[in-house]
């Protein structure tokens, strides 16, 4: 093994020891922000951002799951004027996804483990067109669940065909969990990289020793992906993982499509209030990046 990992480490993977703490920081100088995901329509965004506020509580990201397809253009429209108006991030989804389209099989227990990669030339095409027309209105943030679809977005963001301000994220349901896997995406030309959600410290560590992109790690998940809930662990996470989004909020949804109500975007900054004040209490020096950060990609 040691040959392994002898060649490993020329290719820039390393294992991380216990003492491992990542110096590396978003060009703003944060080590963490907090994302809250599954954040569907522009009326559940902006009674979350409104809360956020009355809590003087900063929001850096708003992720929505279920697709640019399913939104109309005044509804993106709308969610672009709340992410420019509390000066965060807004990331689309990309719509096409094997279980929208024909396939029988990825309904199987087998055929889940396609998750909602892109079946054929058409998909491929379709998935495309939403993420042009989230990019004309304004989106500088999508989400991916493809790797093909990621090369080909960065081939078009370098030709100029895509704004150079757009950032692409890969979400956790690609199902990447280790260095090699995270070299590879960001070398590909991935901004923000979200690893399966139940990995362990020292493995979140070695990700992190092996890319300068910012990981998007979960501190709690949707009842459908386990359920489990790391508020203790987050300290400890913002060491090892900086720079870090901090995914909170989802144990208050059933799934990772959840329609959040008003009530439960009350509850999920609930959530995030009780993330900062583990990293208030265990980690107080811990350095989160201000609002409106031009280190931010806020739509345009």
């Amino acid at each position: 093994m040691k040959k392994t990992e002898e060649f490993l480490e020329q290719l820039g993977i390393k294992r991380a020891y216990g003492d491992f703490e990542s110096f590396k920081r978003f060009n703003d100088g944060g080590q963490y922000r907090f994302e809250v995901p599954g954040i569907q329509s522009p009326k559940i965004m902006d009674t979350l951002l409104k809360e956020a506020s009355k809590n003087e509580i900063t929001i850096h990201r708003i992720t929505q799951t279920k697709g640019i397809m399913l939104l109309t253009d005044e509804e993106i429209t709308e969610m672009v004027d709340l992410a420019k108006k509390y000066e965060c991030e807004l990331f689309l989804s990309v719509g096409p996804r094997a279980t929208y389209d024909t396939s029988a099989t990825v309904h199987t227990k087998e055929g889940s483990r396609i998750g909602y990669r892109l079946r054929g030339y058409d998909n491929l095409v379709y998935a495309i067109e939403d993420v042009k027309r989230a990019a004309d209105l304004g989106v500088r943030g999508i989400l991916l669940y493809d790797e093909g679809l990621l090369w080909t977005l960065n081939q078009m963001r370098k030709a100029g065909e895509l704004p150079k301000s757009l950032h692409f994220k890969m979400s956790a349901h690609t199902g990447h969990g280790n260095p090699a896997s995270a070299k590879l995406l960001e070398e590909n030309g991935l901004n923000s990289f979200n690893p399966v959600r139940d990995l362990q410290i020292p493995m979140i560590a070695a990700i992190r020793k092996a890319v300068y992109m910012p990981l998007d790690l979960h501190t709690e998940n949707p009842k459908s992906t386990g359920g489990f809930i790391r508020h203790y662990e987050v300290p400890k996470i913002i060491k090892v993982a900086s720079p870090v989004y901090l995914k909170t909020g989802g144990s208050v949804a059933q799934s990772h499509n959840w329609d959040t109500s008003e009530k439960e975007a009350i509850a999920r900054i609930k959530q995030v209030k009780l993330v900062k004040r583990m990293i208030d209490q265990y980690y107080s020096d811990a350095i989160s990046s201000p609002k409106g950060s031009n280190d931010l990609s806020i739509p345009e």
